[in-house]
């Protein structure tokens, strides 16, 4: 029987699972998460230019909290307790051959949960990355920002100071927040709820986007949600009340140019931002 009809089936009766569950299950359950954690697997990936969600995998993380009890853990410094698999991953028990062999950079206090994949060449500054998650080649995760559950963020990005990628592990069907390659992510900025940030774009400081915010291209008007396009330049803005301009404006994202890959490979950060 495949993983995913396993993990299909148990999840149709999820309330029974538990630490005694089949080990044929809590197999299936581990071979997913080290997949996961390997990169021979990912939640979501794109195909035919549309992102697509692997339920299934994402099932199978959330199983996995009712097979495994809650553990301590005794640190240099303090204690924790929690899921026994997530104690696990890139933070305890690797060697020096196994950063090398990984082939990315992981600074003190990164915690790194088992199920999720960094790729060479990485640099995960103190920050946090929850399990699930797909962080691509080149790509910094900077000070205390946050990788969330099952996100996906691809090459060359760099997700900025005390920023996050918010996770996403239901619905099963739900999409997780994405992030393609070559994203600047401003610091202070949260991107959640399944939003696709799209390749080459540039997010201002502060930038605050989730399902419900409106994205208003200014060029335009055009109003869209949950999607930034390709090499979009993004900065925070606010909206009026078309019927009472007394009201209080509200918080939009504001796209207030598009360049090409060229431009965007060229000009620097602070530029683009600037109009």
């Amino acid at each position: 029987m495949s993983l995913e009809k396993i993990i299909n089936e148990a999840w149709e009766n999820k309330d029974q699972v538990n630490q005694n569950s089949d080990p044929t299950l809590k197999d299936a359950i581990n071979q997913v998460i080290d997949d996961l954690d390997s990169g021979k697997s990912r939640v979501a990936e794109k195909i035919k230019g549309e992102w697509f969600t692997h339920q299934h995998l994402k099932k199978a993380i959330m199983l996995s909290f009712r097979i495994y009890p809650m553990e301590n853990l005794n640190g240099p410094y303090s204690s924790w307790y929690d899921k026994s698999h997530l104690l696990k991953g890139k933070t305890a028990g690797w060697s020096k051959k196994d950063h090398e062999q990984a082939g990315f950079r992981m600074v003190p206090n990164s915690p790194v949960r088992k199920g999720s994949f960094v790729g060479k060449n990485a640099v995960l500054m103190p920050c946090y990355v929850n399990i699930g998650a797909y962080i691509d080649e080149g790509t910094m995760i900077d000070t205390f920002a946050r990788a969330g559950s099952c996100c996906q963020i691809g090459k060359n990005c760099h997700i900025s100071a005390g920023s996050g990628v918010g996770g996403v592990l239901e619905p099963a069907q739900a999409l997780p927040t994405i992030i393609e390659d070559n994203v600047f992510l401003g610091a202070m900025s949260e991107v959640v709820e399944g939003v696709i940030v799209g390749e080459g774009s540039v997010l201002s400081m502060g930038m605050y986007i989730g399902q419900s915010t409106k994205i208003v291209d200014r060029k335009t008007g055009k109003i869209t949600f949950g999607k930034i396009p390709p090499y979009s330049v993004v900065v925070p803005g606010s909206l009026p009340d078309k019927n009472n301009s007394s009201a209080p404006s509200l918080y939009c994202a504001v796209i207030i140019k598009q360049v090409d890959e060229k431009t965007r490979s060229k000009t620097s950060i602070n530029d683009l931002l600037r109009d």
